[in-house]
């Protein structure tokens, strides 16, 4: 068994639980370091993998890494992603008006602008909407930094739709802020998009970006390779709305018939799409078009 994968796996369901640490640690019996030693990788026993699988509500196969995975938590998704991250040496994302990690800094700024305004409209409710944003963000975050560090290669694919859609209502466009923030959001959104026509005209080592004419996919979905295996993360969180109010279920499989249809989709869209200096005159049509 591979004991640091167990333990990844074990902290995004643990995240999932919505447990604290120390709820988890006192109903199995054991101290709160050993439970954090437990997801560091450190050897943990097939009945304690399978107390913790009831616990968590989960079969052990999937504390295993076996089968497929399923979040219905975006800091959940969000931990497990940015663990597939550490080890992905090519990114294929297909769908979005932007790929997150070749976003710049305003736009996590933006989008914690979005969830702090959300927070204090939120009367009673607002520590955990706070905690929940916090979360995401510090997840978010963590996942750029080691994209900064690492650099594997992107591919992505923007619809043209959802391009449009962003530049009308900007980041985090889904969430009921003030005109102050929705100004900036914007504002944001379009430097973004600006950005995504420079790397599609610059064609710069490791990022590959095209823009696709037809209608929006529905769904987004990732497929990271590594070394030695590939994953297929199915995401229905988006970064348009908060993180505490929205719902779904993530899917995360390293089943080949699935990585197999999806790799297909993906490459049908990639071979339709305008890319180079044609699709960043597009993509600056739109911007032109969109009158920010």
């Amino acid at each position: 068994m591979r004991f640091t994968e167990i333990g990844q796996q074990l902290r995004a369901y643990r995240l999932e639980s919505g447990l604290r640490a120390e709820e988890i640690a006192a109903r199995l019996g054991v101290s709160r370091a050993a439970l954090y030693r437990y997801e560091k990788g450190e050897v943990i026993k097939l009945d304690t993998i399978k107390r913790l699988a009831e616990l968590l509500k989960i079969s052990p196969l999937s504390l295993l890494g076996i089968g497929v995975e399923y979040y219905s938590r975006m800091a959940a998704y969000l931990e497990r992603l940015r663990q597939i991250e550490e080890t992905a040496d090519q990114i294929l994302q297909d769908f979005g008006p932007v790929c997150y990690l070749a976003t710049s800094d305003a736009y996590d700024a933006a989008l914690a602008d979005a969830y702090a305004d959300v927070a204090e409209q939120a009367g009673a409710d607002r520590s955990a909407l706070k905690v929940a944003s916090d979360q995401a963000l510090n997840l978010l975050a963590a996942r750029k930094k080691l994209y900064t560090a690492r650099r594997p290669t992107i591919i992505a694919i923007f619809p043209v739709g959802s391009i449009v859609r962003f530049l009308q209502t900007g980041v985090a466009g889904s969430i009921a802020v003030s005109d102050r923030v929705r100004r900036r959001c914007r504002q944001v959104a379009t430097a973004e998009i600006e950005n995504v026509a420079t790397l599609m005209a610059t064609e710069p080592m490791g990022i590959q970006f095209g823009l696709h004419m037809g209608g929006d996919p529905n769904g987004s979905f990732k497929i990271l390779r590594g070394r030695d295996r590939a994953t297929l993360c199915v995401n229905p969180f988006r970064t348009d709305n908060h993180p505490a109010i929205q719902t779904g279920v993530a899917m995360i499989t390293g089943a080949e018939e699935a990585i197999g249809v999806h790799q297909r989709i993906a490459e049908q869209h990639w071979r339709e799409a305008l890319k180079g200096p044609a699709a960043a005159a597009k993509v600056r049509e739109l911007i032109a078009e969109a009158g920010v």
